[in-house]
């Protein structure tokens, strides 16, 4: 009586829940990510570099300076050609760099590169959020299903118990049966309030990956099997190496690499300058009484500077030399990773099915022992035997049916796009 009174508590208490969808879960909780915060972040930082290396050509650099002096005596004012107290002046420079030796058309690849890079952080940094948001709600939805497992093996073992009992006092048992599943039984509840702990924490988990304080529950899926992929192996494979998000972010690093060196090659050629200025002058704060204007053609050769160009590129070529490395050990490693993967899935698949039938096998094995031992045909220990079977193949199934979701996620994440139709881009 009290363990149903506390049970339909706990379904009381679970009902009162906010519940959220998968597409919820997923649309509010990567953008809370700090990493997928960050990946933003580097978007906009990476958009204005691209776009000041782009106006770099057309826009020169434009400085205003204004001053109002204060003397104890009189001094020469540039602007009345008088001695005056007061001094006022407002200074207008520009300059663009006609020729830079190449190092802008350097500094905008290196730009478009960084942008592509931040692009690509971004797309990892959403599915690398939405692989743990989806792992966290598979595990409340497969912890509350263990509960229902470890509910079922509690009610079992109080059914086994009355029926021990009852064959003890007749005679048809020996004591030790009763015993037995007493034993059963205390398994059973210790069992249970690990389950109930376990959706506790799960629910707590999921509120805090989608915002929220206190404990959030899981709307359930449908329990159908995944179907097949939508590619095979080598169209994955190629997938991965054309868009997947870790590869596309080797690729940028080695570009931006590249072009850094070019920049530090543009270091030995000349670069010419157009420079102007306009200033006036006058004793009021806004000056009026006397205008000066230039223009200036400014060409630079660089011949030496101690060696520091010299080790600018040396650097530069060593930092390229390390990203071409990275990029082509990840795309060596690209067959294996995305065949790891795939592989996953088809396992994790193939066990759903074999859980499934085993399931069916352990449900009519312990209904056998539990009708023969109910009529004297076998002993207690076959029937706990059936009974753990029973419950060890309930448990198999719930595991592999999220397991399966989860590593369709984690192949989804190598890939940086969606496989199935039924699921939510995050």
């Amino acid at each position: 009586m009290i363990l149903a009174l506390l049970a339909a508590l706990q379904v009381s208490a679970a009902d009162s829940l906010p519940r959220i969808t998968l597409a919820e879960a997923l649309a509010q909780g990567v953008r809370l990510s700090p990493d997928y915060v960050q990946s933003i972040g580097a978007i906009n930082t990476a958009e204005w570099s691209r776009r000041a290396a782009t106006l770099a050509f057309v826009v020169p650099s434009v400085t205003a300076i204004t001053d109002y002096s204060l003397f104890s005596t009189p001094q020469f004012n540039i602007g009345t050609g008088q001695p005056a107290r007061n001094n006022a002046s407002f200074r207008l420079f520009g300059s663009l760099e006609l020729f830079s030796g190449g190092r802008r058309l350097a500094e905008r690849s290196r730009a478009q590169a960084e942008l592509e890079g931040a692009q690509a952080s971004e797309l990892q940094s959403r599915y690398v959020a939405a692989l743990i948001i989806e792992g966290t709600y598979y595990e409340v939805l497969g912890s509350r299903e263990l509960l229902e497992v470890a509910r079922s093996r509690e009610r079992r073992a109080i059914e086994q118990l009355a029926v021990a009992r009852a064959r003890v006092v007749s005679g048809a048992a020996v004591q030790s049966d009763s015993l037995q599943l007493v034993l059963e039984l205390s398994e059973a509840r210790v069992s249970l309030l690990r389950a109930e702990a376990a959706v506790r924490s799960t629910r707590l988990e999921l509120g805090r990956r989608v915002g929220r304080r206190g404990p959030v529950d899981a709307v359930p899926l449908d329990t159908l099997g995944v179907p097949d992929l939508p590619l095979t192996l080598p169209q994955a494979v190629s997938l991965a190496l054309e868009q997947g998000p870790e590869y596309r972010i080797a690729r940028a690093n080695e570009t931006q690499a590249a072009a850094s060196v070019r920049g530090r090659k543009g270091a030995y050629l000349p670069t010419l300058t157009l420079s102007g200025s306009y200033a006036m002058f006058d004793e009021n704060w806004f000056p009026d009484a006397t205008r000066r204007s230039s223009a200036a053609f400014t060409l630079s050769l660089p011949i030496w500077d101690n060696g520091n160009r010299e080790l600018n590129l040396a650097r530069a070529k060593a930092a390229r030399d390390v990203f071409r490395a990275v990029r082509e050990d990840l795309e060596r490693g690209a067959e294996a990773d995305v065949t790891t993967a795939y592989d996953a899935f088809l396992t994790a698949r193939a066990s759903f099915e074999l859980d499934r039938n085993a399931l069916l096998v352990a449900r009519e094995n312990f209904r056998v022992q539990d009708t023969r031992y109910r009529a004297g045909a076998t002993t207690i220990l076959d029937l706990l035997e059936a009974q753990d079977r029973l419950t060890q193949a309930e448990a198999n199934l719930v595991r592999s049916r999220y397991a399966t979701r989860f590593a369709v996620a984690g192949l989804e994440t190598i890939l940086g796009r969606r496989l199935l139709t039924d699921r939510t881009e995050p």
